[in-house]
């Protein structure tokens, strides 16, 4: 209840951290004083902040599936206040958490932006019983992907390099193993992730489309638990706990595939020389110095290990590394002094003979943000900082394997980048109805030597070099990247929100295929590529109903990408000395209409989503000048996520998606030179293929048990349960036998489209345990 003088003048702040009782710090947490608008949330650290007028207070602290807290204060003076929550069943949560909660998805300003959490994503089925934190964010609204089992991802009309991936700050450049089909992400090693697809904070920058923001556990504060897992391709262990109780925590996590481990039995020679397989290795050490600081060091390795017996092998990995310093001033300002580091290489070659060689290329990035939060007072929160990262490409180095070898050995010099920016933001609520946050970032680029660079005439052609020494900035861009969102309360259980925001890309990635693979190359914005520009306007409806239980929404948006980068016809990226020669500059055009309805408490819990999505891309050098549409464009989608717990000891879950079939670009006609027929393909992107239109049912169910005190669980998974034939490529021939050698034609030429695919109905088995 509320008692104070509304007129008292002077004020105060209650700040503090909320976690579970494990001691992990929980993200969102509603902390509110009923019947005011006196409220904020918990940041990404747990941390909140709440400076009201003096006076006796109750205090709610609620987030779902945790019972809700009333804490009675007594505001007279600064305080710190840290909240333990604990977990509820299914029936308490729908009674209680909902009725006393204020509804995130109304209130909050942001659009286009969704959380799952980690124990949503374990729910979700997936490809070999695999948790695939990439996977679950393609079921969400305006996220598509592009072919069967691709961890790639697009979101609103944008590419799949326009997608900033972090994993505790740190840059993921390729958050996928096994060439796409399986994400790099442990489920059993995240805690919160969270997606950006509009209304993205100033904070973040550096892509056009979305962020994807992964968030790693602490660790158990209090005692030593894990949990492990056996499945069909891979085997996982988590450990936790305390170093120093209630002071310094650790989480080690790994997982590792093991069919290699098999291919020694094998009886062919060429399967026994041969090795695949992949694995992770998650880590972090979090040190409570006292209530006002904290450390947190944390880091990811992974890799992907592929050999062909001697024929060909090919290896890549990320590496990341963080050091985070939190600070609380005074309970009202609160700072992140974050370095980071992130690698990712790859390899690919042939171990020896006549073609042996070894291709080697890299990105490195080490950086440093620093970033404050102000809790000025209850209506106004103020967000700013400034964030640097020193980036290293090398585009690939080529060594000669062997004498027979008659590769030669060649290098290509590394190029060096600076992006660096400052933001400032501020969200206020302007009476009881109406909040807005408006905020500016500016983002610098500069190109540093060592670097040669090529000048190209208007036919592409190389007609000058310029060389520059090292540590010479001989290039810079400046990009303004404002953002803005409004939300008006219609009510307590509706709102209306809008937004816009720029952004700026200036890495880019090198690629020709419609799934991204790990051969993609990234290259820098220079004097002969601007960086890509991004202008989004969204429009939001939000509506909650029967007590808060179901969330809908509905948003409309406009996205325009200047600058945007593809590549001529017939164009050679890896390698290539010239390769900013094949590039070919225009615009992209999006707009497209999201529905979703969504239900997070109860025994019956998920979503239902549709997205209409629209994509053109107009470059004056390609298609004859006339628009197109991109390879991922795919205007219709569906996703259906039910999860039901059936008992304590039994859940189910099921997923189904649709999405309409890709742009190709089809032979028209084709000749024969001597035997061989050469297609003369169509306008690009000028046919759907309606048999490659993309549907898939999966389905999980979980058996909750005990193996004497241990907690156990075996999971089925069914991947593509009715075993629909979706198409991972298709290609063109001619069914005709004979040709016209006179005319050097078909005689009646026939095309014939050939469907690739990879996938038929896969059960898979996965038993856990906890311990």
């Amino acid at each position: 209840m509320l008692s104070f003088n509304s007129y008292a003048q002077e004020r105060h702040t209650i700040s503090g951290y909320v976690s579970d009782e494990d001691g992990e710090m929980l993200i969102g947490v509603n902390v509110y004083v009923p019947n005011t608008t006196y409220g904020g949330v918990s940041n990404t650290y747990g941390f909140y902040s709440l400076t009201i007028p003096e006076g006796s207070y109750t205090l709610i602290y609620s987030f779902v599936g945790f019972e809700a807290r009333e804490i009675p204060v007594r505001l007279d003076k600064n305080i710190k206040q840290n909240v333990t929550l604990k977990p509820v069943s299914s029936e308490i949560q729908e009674v209680q958490i909902t009725a006393e909660r204020k509804d995130k998805n109304i209130q909050e300003i942001g659009m286009g932006n969704v959380t799952l959490q980690a124990k949503t994503i374990k729910k979700i089925p997936n490809l070999m019983g695999e948790t695939d934190i990439i996977k679950s964010i393609q079921l969400l609204p305006g996220v598509q992907t592009s072919v069967e089992g691709s961890s790639g991802f697009y979101v609103r009309g944008g590419n799949a390099d326009q997608n900033l991936v972090l994993l505790d700050g740190a840059t993921v450049y390729n958050p996928s193993h096994l060439f796409g089909f399986f994400s790099v992400f442990n489920g059993d090693a995240i805690k919160n992730v969270e997606l950006y697809k509009g209304g993205i904070p100033a904070e973040y920058g550096g892509r056009l489309s979305s962020v994807l923001d992964v968030r790693m556990k602490e660790g158990n504060t209090h005692k030593i638990h894990g949990n492990a897992g056996i499945g069909l391709i891979s085997s996982r262990l988590t450990v936790e706990g305390p170093l120093y109780k209630d002071k310094v925590s650790f989480l080690i996590s790994a997982r590792r595939t093991y069919a290699d481990l098999m291919l020694p039995f094998a009886t062919d020679t060429i399967a026994k020389d041969s090795k695949f397989f992949f694995y992770d290795l998650n880590a972090k050490v979090n040190f409570t110095i006292n209530e006002n600081n904290r450390i947190f060091v944390s880091g990811y390795f992974g890799r992907d290990v592929n050999r062909f017996a001697d024929f060909f092998q090919m290896n890549f990995g990320n590496a990341t590394g963080t050091i985070r310093w939190n600070h609380a001033y005074s309970g009202r300002i609160f700072s992140n002094l974050t370095l980071i580091y992130s690698d990712f290489d790859y390899e690919i070659g042939v171990p020896q003979g006549t073609m042996g060689f070894k291709w080697l290329s890299h990105i490195v990035d080490r950086g440093l943000k620093n970033d404050y939060t102000f809790y000025i007072n209850s209506n106004n929160t103020l967000d700013f900082g400034l964030h640097l990262i020193y980036h290293t490409i090398r585009p690939g180095v080529n060594e000669q394997i062997g004498e027979e070898s008659y590769i030669n050995s060649i290098a290509y010099p590394d190029v060096h980048g600076i992006e660096s920016a400052i933001f400032i933001s501020n969200e206020q609520k302007i009476g009881p109805w109406v909040s807005v946050q408006y905020g500016l970032r500016y983002s610098l680029f500069q190109n540093v030597g060592p670097a040669t660079i090529y000048g190209y005439d208007s036919n592409y052609e190389v007609n000058d070099t310029l060389l520059y020494g090292k540590g010479n900035v001989f290039n810079t861009f400046g990009n303004a990247e404002p953002r803005l969102g409004i939300r008006v309360l219609l009510g307590d259980k509706s709102s209306i929100k809008a937004g816009y925001n720029r952004m700026a890309q200036y890495l880019h990635l090198a690629s020709n295929s419609t799934a991204t693979f790990p051969l993609d190359m990234w290259f820098m914005s220079s004097p002969n590529v601007k960086p890509q520009l991004a202008d989004q306007v969204a429009l939001g409806y939000f509506r909650n109903f029967y007590d808060n239980t179901f969330e809908t929404s509905i948003e409309v948006f406009y996205k325009k990408l200047t600058n945007s980068i593809d590549f001529k016809d017939h164009a050679q990226l890896i390698p290539n000395t010239y390769l900013e020669g094949e590039l070919r500059i225009g615009t992209t055009r999006s707009y497209g209409v999201e529905f979703m309805v969504r239900k997070e408490s109860g025994k019956l819990n998920g979503w239902i989503s549709y997205a209409y999505i629209h994509t053109r891309r107009h470059i004056p050098e390609i298609n004859r000048g006339d628009e197109f549409p991109p390879p991922y464009d795919k205007p219709n989608n569906v996703s259906v996520v039910i999860q039901y717990e059936i008992s304590k000891r039994f859940d189910a879950a099921v997923n189904w998606v649709y999405s309409s079939a890709n742009p190709v670009t089809v032979p028209a006609k084709g000749y024969y030179y001597g035997n061989i027929w050469i297609p003369n393909y169509s306008k690009r992107g000028g046919v759907r293929i309606p048999e490659t239109a993309y549907h898939r049912l999966d389905f999980s169910f979980n058996w909750n048990f005990r193996i004497s005190r241990l907690e156990s669980n075996l999971n089925l998974s069914v991947y593509n349960v009715y075993n629909r034939h979706n198409a991972f490529a298709v290609y063109f021939r001619d069914k005709n036998l004979g040709w016209d050698q006179e005319n050097n034609a078909a005689e009646g030429s026939d095309i014939e489209v050939v469907k690739l695919y990879l996938f038929p109905i896969i059960p898979t088995l996965t038993f856990n345990v906890k311990f």
